[in-house]
C-alpha cells in the first residue's frame, strides 16, 4: 500500500508516547486492555487505504438524481458468467455510482428516492464463489449504505410504481436492456443516461484522485523493475510479466490495460500488444503500461533505448518529443482544451513538433504525430471524455509520439497529469524521461 509504511510508523509513535506517558499510573492500568488496544492500532496500521465513504456515493447519487428532470433512472450492475474465467468486474458507471463490486445488481433512481437491488441467496453459487449480500441479510442497508435494500425480483415491480408518477426513464442505451425497456414501456421517453453519468464523472474527489496516485505509485515502481530487465536478447513478453507481476506484488488488481511493449519496427504501432519479438541492441522499446489498483487507473509510457545509449538520431527524435511535452503540460490549466480547433494542447505540441524536427525528407515531424494530445483517466484509462474545456479536478494523459516507420523509431512519452486551478501537477513525475536520466537508469 502507497502510504502503509508511514501509517506504521505513525501508530508506533502514538504507541510509544501512550507507553511513556501512562507509566507513573501503572498500578491504575488493565494492561490486558493495553495489549488489546495495541494489537488493534498496530493492526489498523497495516489495514489497505478504504475506497470511498459511503456518504461520498450517496452524493454522487444525489447530484445525478437532481439531473432527472421528471424521470427515474435505472442501471443494472454487471452479471457474473455462467463459468468464469477471470475476476468479475463491477460495470464502471454502477460502481461510481454505488461503491457495489458484487455481481447482478441493479440501481433504481427517481428525484427523491433510491434503491439497491441484489440477487438472493444462491447455496451453489457461493460454494463456488464464496457468500455474497442478499437483501434479506440483517446487515444489508450497514454493508450497501443504501437505506432501501431490495430482492432483485421486486425491480419490476418498483420500476411500475416509480413510473406511476414520473414520465422518462433513463438508462444507457448501449445496454441491451434498454431495448427491453422501449418494448416494456412503448409510450416512454427512454432517455440516455450515460452524458448524464459522464458528465459528473469528468471532475475527480479527493479520493478518486488518491487512488489515481496509488495506481500511479505502484505503476512507477513497475516500470522500474522492467526497467531492470532491459537488455539485447530478452522478448518483449518478458519486460511485460515484470509489469503485471510488479502491478500485483503493489496489491492492485492488475493492469489497467493490456501492457504495450514495442521495440524496433513494433514501436511505431499505437496500440501494439501481442509482445512476441525479441529485443535487439540499439533499437527503441516503448513501453505503455499502468496498473488498476481500488478500481482506478493510471497510464504512463515511456521510450528508452536497449542496450543502454539513444543513437544520434533517436535522442535527436526524442528530444522534440520531450519538448512537445512540456510544452503542452506548461499550457494545461482550467479553459484549455485537449483537442478540437483553435489552440488545443494537442496544436501546441504538434506545432511544436512541426517547427524543431524534420524527417529523412527534410519535411516537418508533425504528420507522425497522429492521435490526440490526451484523454481523462478514472475509473477507466480512458475515461468519459470531456466536451468542453478543461476543469481543475480532472485528470488527464499527456502524450505526444513521433511514429516513423521506415527509420523504425516510435517515440510516445505519457504522463498522468492533474488540472490544478493554477495549471499542471504531473502525478507520474517520478519516473525518469530526460534522455541523460532514461540512459543512466537502464544502464544499472
Amino acid at each position: 500500500m502507497r502510504n502503509s509504511r508511514k501509517t506504521d510508523c505513525g501508530a508506533k509513535q502514538f504507541l510509544a508516547r501512550l507507553v511513556v506517558r501512562a507509566a507513573p499510573f501503572a498500578l491504575l492500568i488493565d494492561w490486558h486492555l493495553i495489549r488489546l488496544s495495541i494489537l488493534f492500532l498496530l493492526a489498523a496500521a497495516a489495514v489497505p487505504a478504504a475506497k470511498a465513504p459511503p456518504d461520498e456515493f450517496r452524493a454522487r447519487r444525489t447530484a445525478l438524481r437532481k439531473l432527472l428532470d421528471d424521470g427515474v433512472f435505472l442501471l443494472k450492475g454487471e452479471a457474473e458468467g455462467y463459468d468464469p474465467l477471470f475476476r468479475f468486474a463491477q460495470e464502471r458507471n454502477f460502481y461510481y455510482l454505488t461503491g457495489w463490486t458484487e455481481p447482478g445488481a441493479a440501481l433504481l433512481l427517481t428525484p427523491t428516492d433510491e434503491i439497491l437491488f441484489l440477487p438472493r441467496h444462491d447455496q451453489r453459487a457461493e460454494r463456488y464463489h464464496g457468500k455474497r449480500v442478499s437483501a434479506e441479510d440483517a446487515d444489508a442497508h450497514a454493508v450497501t449504505g443504501f437505506d432501501k435494500v431490495l430482492p432483485i425480483e421486486k425491480l419490476e415491480s418498483a420500476l411500475d410504481a416509480a413510473l406511476a408518477e414520473h414520465s422518462r426513464i433513463y438508462a444507457p442505451w448501449t445496454e441491451t436492456y434498454t431495448g427491453q425497456l422501449r418494448g416494456r414501456y412503448p409510450f416512454r421517453d427512454v432517455a440516455d443516461a450515460t452524458p448524464l453519468i459522464a458528465q459528473l464523472r469528468l471532475k475527480k474527489s479527493p479520493s478518486e484522485i488518491a487512488a489515481i496516485e496509488h495506481a500511479t505509485d505502484v505503476s512507477i515502481q513497475a516500470h522500474r523493475a522492467a526497467w531492470k530487465r532491459l537488455s539485447a536478447g530478452r522478448f518483449e513478453y518478458q519486460i511485460a510479466a515484470t509489469l503485471l507481476d510488479a502491478f500485483l506484488d503493489g496489491g492492485c488488481e492488475g493492469p489497467a490495460y493490456s501492457p504495450i511493449v514495442g521495440s524496433g519496427p513494433n514501436g511505431p504501432i499505437l496500440h501494439y500488444m501481442s509482445n512476441q519479438r525479441r529485443m535487439d541492441r540499439g533499437e527503441l522499446v516503448v513501453i505503455d503500461a499502468a496498473a488498476q489498483c481500488d478500481e482506478y487507473a493510471s497510464d504512463i509510457t515511456r521510450t528508452l533505448p536497449v542496450g543502454g545509449k539513444f543513437t544520434p538520431r533517436q535522442r535527436e527524435v526524442y528530444q522534440v518529443v520531450l519538448g512537445a511535452q512540456k510544452a503542452a503540460i506548461a499550457a494545461v490549466q482550467p479553459g484549455a482544451w485537449l483537442g478540437g480547433p483553435g489552440q488545443s494542447l494537442t496544436k501546441i505540441a504538434r506545432d511544436y513538433i512541426d517547427a524543431h524536427g524534420k524527417d529523412q525528407h527534410g519535411e516537418p515531424l508533425g504528420k507522425y504525430f497522429i492521435h490526440d494530445i490526451g484523454h481523462q483517466v478514472g475509473l477507466r484509462v480512458h475515461d468519459p471524455a470531456a466536451s468542453g474545456p478543461l476543469e481543475a479536478g480532472m485528470v488527464i494523459t499527456i502524450e505526444p509520439g513521433v511514429y516513423i516507420s521506415e527509420e523504425q523509431i516510435g517515440i510516445r512519452i505519457e504522463d498522468v497529469v492533474l488540472v490544478t486551478a493554477n495549471g499542471a501537477k504531473v502525478l507520474s513525475a517520478a519516473l525518469p524521461k530526460e534522455p541523460d536520466e532514461i540512459e543512466e537508469a537502464v544502464s544499472k
